[in-house]
């Protein structure tokens, strides 16, 4: 175990006392404030996504690496929030998620409930929390799952209906004042970090934020101070200590331990790098169908592939070309004998869909311009939406913004992009539906255009996933174009300029 005694002290105890005043309302605190809300944290530099993303999958369809969780235990307002946000500023990851137990409180008994409302139900007791509940999100969430956290009420002290879902990431904070309390669930932890900061302190701290920020009397919060929240940490929480692999004292302000923690954690977390595949000599898979080459497919490619093709033309041939390819997509749907009674009063045998629903989710931005053929042939198909990105400097896909329909688990998806190069960004939607209990046998990935490196690895990795394109190309590029290649078709479709970098995958930046 580390002891880090260095770092900026915080102050006296004088600078730090409130200005109390006995006339405020009572006890205000509503919800639990899981740190993963607000989604965004914005330092001078940069911004970072706290809603967490799925860890990249390798060409195999299986996480390349689980999650870094750190766990930070600590006094009640020891700086442990403080400490986890000073990580996260230097640990220079895009994506994180910040866990806390707050979220995490038991629903109370009615007996409870009046306890708790004359400050007399102890909260700081290893009892008040559901652990396996914590312990089964953290584990989901270290394995890249996406999941549903409660979002706890303390005005009722109940859980609120709606539950928050975030994503694993690549680094995790889980903070609490029990976070060491279970076997279980410190062997999910990589890094152990205790926050000691002086009891003077920290009752201090608790002063001012539950009097000017939850609107509490002092009276109240001295009482529950004696009778719950010191002994528990003498009780439940001090001796956990001996368990943490760095103590870091006076919290945020020591920024000589955040650097070690940094340094540590940088050592142990290996960014992937591009998708790469390793079975482009391979024939091409048989769940792959290409649309016939007929003279029309084939002159519709020679207009859209042409450089000097207009804008107009660009658009009216490629969206010919996304109905036929959508059709096609559509006869692979299971069906069913439907016998049906004709004006003349004849029975006609014929098919019928066999499934709850079709539900179409496009890879934003160029798979959003195959959503009017899909609603073209599918009345009142609902319409989800995901934007990948490829990080330039680490190589990894990165899930910025998701919005699918409520309970998509058994519905058929198709899965839509205008093209597939390396299929990077497709792997991940894929890996995002699959975190969302779609079946992998009922999704059905479509594209106008698609490299061979991409279908061997969609294919490989998720070997159920139905492929369905209208052409193939044989190459990709260094740079990861298609070659022939159509260009960068969101830039063609859209009338917007390409960056010399462009990439066949590459997205617009999303906005908040």
């Amino acid at each position: 175990r580390w002891f880090i005694q260095h770092g900026n002290g915080e102050g006296s105890l004088d600078r730090l006392l409130p200005s109390v005043s006995t006339g405020l309302s009572p006890r205000k605190r509503t919800t639990s404030q899981c740190k993963s809300e607000p989604p965004l944290l914005r330092t001078s530099k940069r911004t970072i996504y706290t809603a967490g993303r799925p860890p990249w999958y390798n060409e195999h369809g299986t996480q390349s690496k689980d999650a870094f969780v750190i766990g930070l235990c600590g006094g009640s307002a020891s700086g442990k929030t403080t400490v986890a946000r000073k990580i996260i500023e230097a640990l220079d990851v895009p994506w994180v998620v910040l866990l806390s137990m707050d979220s995490f409180y038991k629903v109370l008994t009615p007996e409870q409930q009046i306890m708790a409302a004359s400050n007399d139900y102890n909260f700081d007791h290893p009892d008040a929390f559901d652990f396996d509940l914590l312990k089964h999100i953290l584990r989901k969430l270290k394995q890249g799952k996406s999941i549903k956290i409660p979002v706890y009420d303390f005005t009722t002290h109940g859980r609120h209906k709606d539950w928050k879902t975030i994503y694993g990431a690549s680094v995790i904070i889980f903070e609490g004042i029990m976070a060491f309390a279970d076997k279980e669930l410190l062997q999910l932890l990589d890094m152990k970090l205790f926050v000691d900061t002086d009891s003077d302190i920290r009752l201090v701290r608790r002063l001012r934020r539950d009097i000017s920020e939850r609107g509490r009397e002092i009276e109240g919060v001295i009482k529950q101070y004696n009778k719950f929240v010191k002994p528990a940490f003498e009780q439940y929480i001090e001796p956990t200590m001996r368990l943490a692999d760095i103590v870091v004292p006076r919290g945020g302000g020591n920024m000589v331990a955040i650097d070690l923690i940094v340094q540590h954690v940088h050592s142990h977390h290996v960014y992937v790098a591009a998708l790469a595949s390793a079975h482009q000599a391979q024939p091409l898979p048989q769940t792959l169908s290409v649309l016939e080459s007929t003279p029309q497919v084939k002159g519709m490619h020679t207009i859209i592939r042409n450089k000097e093709t207009s804008r107009d033309e660009f658009i009216f041939y490629s969206k010919r070309l996304m109905r036929l390819l959508i059709e096609r997509a559509l006869s692979f749907l299971p069906s069913q004998v439907h016998v049906v009674q004709t004006p003349q009063g004849e029975d006609y045998e014929g098919r019928a869909f066999n499934g709850k629903r079709i539900t179409g989710v496009s890879i934003l931005r160029a798979g959003e311009t195959m959503e009017p053929a899909l609603r073209a042939v599918c009345k009142d198909v609902r319409i989800g939406k995901i934007l990948i990105q490829t990080n330039q400097d680490t190589g990894e896909p990165e899930l910025h913004y998701l919005r699918l329909p409520k309970d998509i688990s058994e519905d058929y998806v198709i899965l839509m992009d205008c093209t597939v190069s390396t299929g990077a960004a497709a792997m991940m939607a894929v890996r995002v539906l699959l975190d969302h209990d779609v079946q992998e046998d009922k999704i059905l990935l479509v594209s106008l255009l698609m490299a061979e490196m991409g279908i061997h690895s969609v294919a490989y990795a998720f070997p159920q996933v139905k492929i369905i394109t209208t052409a193939v190309d044989k190459k990709v590029n260094d740079l990861f174009h298609i070659i022939p290649g159509i260009g960068n078709f969101g830039d063609r479709y859209f009338g917007t300029d390409a960056p010399p970098d462009w990439s066949d995958e590459d997205l617009d930046e999303p906005s908040y």
